[in-house]
């Protein structure tokens, strides 16, 4: 199984992005979102990847990070969404979105996505909350970044600032991008990001 491609972008077509790594041109599909973060025409990209076997095809679909894949993995494992789905839903959603989607029940929120109807996400929301977690939205992932001590207690700060905010009535989504508007140097204790973060959404 091909893991994923590192390689020269050569072009962005609508659904996807050419890759040529050592000559060979690699055609991925990809999310509208994961291809709005590609670099420049020319520069080298590292795309993880999925290989979908059809009878009559084989498909590579990409994603920039593997927080991006694992739940590109868990979306298609629902029954009812193929891959072209799971990237429909991630064109709309990031997976920090989709997450909150899910644990909110926002079914308004992922049936948005391009072919996915109320009843597919009622049951995505049904099959995933117990598989998503809240913290996971907030945590840097060691494989794309060190994670340092301070950086491990700022995300459970963060955390349990959402979840407050989330009780007040907020929004899951509006309250984890105002949590992650504060520095980190701001975020020693969870009453300081409470003050901040409502400064923020009110």
């Amino acid at each position: 199984m091909i893991q994923f491609i590192r390689g020269k972008l050569v072009s962005v077509e609508e659904d996807r992005a050419i890759v040529d790594v050592n000559g060979v041109g690699y055609g991925i599909f990809m999310s509208v979102q994961a291809m709005s973060r590609l670099p420049r025409m020319g520069a080298e990209v590292k795309i993880h990847t999925y290989l979908n076997v059809k009878e009559d095809a084989m498909q590579l679909f990409g994603f920039l990070t593997r927080d991006d894949l694992v739940i590109f993995k868990l979306l298609i494992g629902v029954n009812g969404i193929g891959p072209k789905g799971g990237q429909a839903i991630l064109s709309v959603l990031s997976p920090d979105d989709l997450r909150f989607a899910v644990l909110a029940g926002d079914v308004k929120a992922i049936s948005a996505a391009p072919g996915i109807g109320k009843k597919t996400a009622e049951k995505l929301i049904l099959e995933l909350k117990d598989k998503l977690k809240i913290e996971d939205a907030l945590e840097h992932k060691a494989s794309d970044m060190d994670i340092s001590r301070d950086a491990v207690d700022t995300n459970q700060v963060q955390s349990e600032a959402v979840q407050a905010l989330v009780a007040l009535g907020y929004g899951s989504t509006e309250a984890l991008k105002a949590v992650k508007q504060i520095p980190p140097e701001d975020s020693a204790d969870v009453e300081s990001v409470l003050k901040r973060a409502l400064k923020l959404l009110l």
